[in-house]
């Protein structure tokens, strides 16, 4: 099917699975920073963070100290495992690949404003993407964690930095979920996306699926809608 993106203000894309080839970066992360509590723990946080994909770190860190530890969430422990997961995942951001026709799809959509808006850790994203060269694509800015994605949705809607009519590129449930009570239109992205059960849970909500952004530049004559 074809999607006419000219009529967009707005594109808010999530950042791992979709502007950088990183969610196994992060399941990786998350099993490193856990593993000195025994691989059962750490797996068990892995499967939570796969299913839960797009949600901040610092909630998936309480949820393994408090669900799978049974422990109090302390400010020295939550620190410890956080320092542990964005040491590794940094190097692996600067690593990652970045998804093909993402520059091509900018100069498609010269009359939209673009933002990211990612469960990764805010300043985290701006110095990876600084490095790399893609701060400036991004000129409606580059948000994450601490907050999650329905704050800093409802905050930038609320301020006009996100103008209606908009489109939320993402990979994840959440992504979906997030963009849906927002009231934007959404794309799901599926080649970097770790949402194995997409095809069952997206079937009649009239969603359109590509495998990446590289679709997107081409005619999109590779998406289709569920």
């Amino acid at each position: 099917m074809s999607l006419d993106l000219n009529p967009y203000k707005t594109l808010v894309f999530d950042c791992d699975g979709v502007v950088l080839n990183s969610n196994k970066v992060k399941t990786q992360a998350f099993y490193d920073a856990t593993l000195s509590f025994g691989h059962d723990k750490a797996q068990a946080l892995v499967d939570y963070h796969v299913q839960n994909g797009g949600v901040s770190r610092y909630l998936k860190f309480e949820y393994f100290i408090e669900e799978i530890l049974k422990q109090t969430v302390t400010r020295e422990l939550l620190n410890e495992l956080l320092v542990k997961f964005a040491m590794e995942v940094k190097a692996g951001l600067m690593q990652s690949d970045i998804a093909e026709g993402l520059i091509e799809l900018r100069k498609q959509t010269p009359q939209a404003k673009w933002l990211i808006v990612s469960g990764g850790d805010q300043n985290e994203l701006r110095e990876v993407f600084s490095a790399r060269g893609l701060f400036d694509l991004f000129d409606g800015g580059i948000f994450g964690s601490p907050d999650d994605k329905d704050i800093i949705l409802k905050r930038e809607l609320e301020n006009h930095n996100i103008k209606n009519p908009a489109l939320f590129l993402g990979d994840s449930k959440y992504d979906f979920l997030a963009s849906n009570r927002a009231k934007l239109d959404f794309v799901f992205l599926t080649k970097w996306s770790e949402f194995g059960s997409w095809k069952t849970f997206f079937t009649s909500k009239k969603v359109v699926a590509c495998s990446n952004i590289n679709e997107l530049t081409n005619g999109n004559g590779g998406c289709f809608e569920y």
